[in-house]
């Protein structure tokens, strides 16, 4: 007799499918758009740090927290890659003016240089490379299934967060 815990709808093996090819898809990403960047002493991780450092929202730095939130990585991932990215020159941590226990995070001239001239070319040829045989609407439908996936990820996420802090929950 099956488990009746143990579903396996056609819809949940497409599940368990997709799952498994975002997870390679992010592994991958990791590993091409590194070899990408490696010229310019670059990582993922760094090329997003300097991407969100250079949005217009973050032209006066981020604070540590909200940077963490932005790129949904934990405070204590991002520290050990800042601190990298100081020793390298690509970044510059102040103290908040407004908040003296925050830190300020802001892309240095050197962070520009590499992020702007170095780079960014490397970075669109690597964009064209991967989705030469996507057009237009498939990279709009791709994007909005995964805005739509990740936002279903944070309500998850914000539920389990709140279960933990829940006195009342069951252990």
């Amino acid at each position: 007799m099956e488990n009746p815990a143990v579903e396996t709808s056609p819809r949940i093996e497409l599940a368990n499918r997709l799952f498994f090819r975002l997870y390679q898809c992010a592994n991958m990403l990791h590993k091409t758009g590194s070899r990408a960047v490696e010229e310019e002493g670059l990582t993922t991780q760094q090329w997003a740090v300097l991407g969100a450092l250079s949005r217009r929202q973050a032209q006066g730095g981020m604070n540590i927290g909200d940077l963490a939130r932005y790129l949904m990585v934990t405070r204590q991932n991002l520290s050990g890659l800042i601190s990298r990215m100081e020793r390298d020159g690509h970044v510059s941590i102040a103290q908040d003016a407004q908040d003296r226990r925050s830190r300020i995070v802001t892309m240095t001239e050197s962070g520009h240089h590499v992020w702007h001239v170095e780079a960014q070319p490397k970075i669109r040829m690597y964009y064209q490379r991967l989705l030469a045989d996507f057009s237009t609407d498939d990279v709009t439908h791709a994007l909005h299934y995964l805005l739509k996936i990740l936002e279903n990820m944070r309500r998850l996420d914000a539920e389990w967060v709140g279960a933990e802090d829940d006195d009342t929950a069951v252990a």
